[in-house]
């Protein structure tokens, strides 16, 4: 060890973890925010678009402005669950199950992931399609009671909620930009432009 290591290693160190802690405040949420808050910080970073809510009225609202922005008028979507079909009836929505025929895809998810501002979604959202063969733009309704901290606590979750028969195909949506946009350490991961309409129920 150099002369100038034995008398200035400590405070070296500790400068570096100084600015190992800058840096992380630099791209990662503090980790003492509210869950929902750095949900969101994480979700905006991953390319998410987020629509907060405080009524089923401004769910309405946001759906209409996103069809129209999109010029999804007169498009098909995929829409798989029959109880979101019901609830945006106003829409008169053109439904159409093959995913080639559809500008995007409508649906909810299990739970919001906090730690990464990923969505865990399974067969009751996706049935037993792959994320790849679904349309390339997503429209998500969910609520904020779905906030859980990590993927395991939404496994849980899942499990609790589904103690009879546990859903299949889990996984995660967490990358939300558009292919060119996408680094190496995103390769292999299916990107979808996705908005969330969120919800809030609490």
């Amino acid at each position: 060890m150099s002369l100038f290591r034995k008398i200035f290693g400590p405070k070296s160190d500790e400068s570096q973890e100084h600015l190992k802690n800058e840096e992380r405040s630099k791209y990662m949420p503090d980790i003492k925010l509210p869950i929902d808050e750095r949900f969101t910080i994480n979700f905006k970073a991953n390319g998410g678009k987020f629509l907060y809510c405080e009524d089923i009225d401004e769910v309405n609202d946001n759906l209409k402005l996103i069809i129209t922005e999109n010029n999804w008028e007169d498009e098909h979507v995929m829409l798989l669950d029959n109880r979101l079909a019901e609830k945006f009836k106003s829409h008169k929505l053109k439904i159409n199950n093959r995913a080639n025929d559809c500008a995007y895809f409508l649906s909810t998810c299990e739970y919001l992931i906090s730690n990464d501002g990923s969505l865990l979604i399974s067969s009751h959202q996706i049935a037993e399609k792959k994320l790849k063969d679904l349309p390339q733009n997503f429209v998500i309704f969910a609520t904020t009671s779905q906030f859980v901290e990590t993927i395991s606590e939404g496994l849980r979750g899942i499990k609790n909620k589904n103690r009879e028969k546990i859903p299949s195909n889990i996984t995660t949506i967490k990358h939300f930009k558009a292919c060119d946009d996408k680094d190496f350490l995103s390769y292999g991961s299916s990107s979808k432009n996705l908005y969330l309409l969120l919800l809030e129920d609490l």
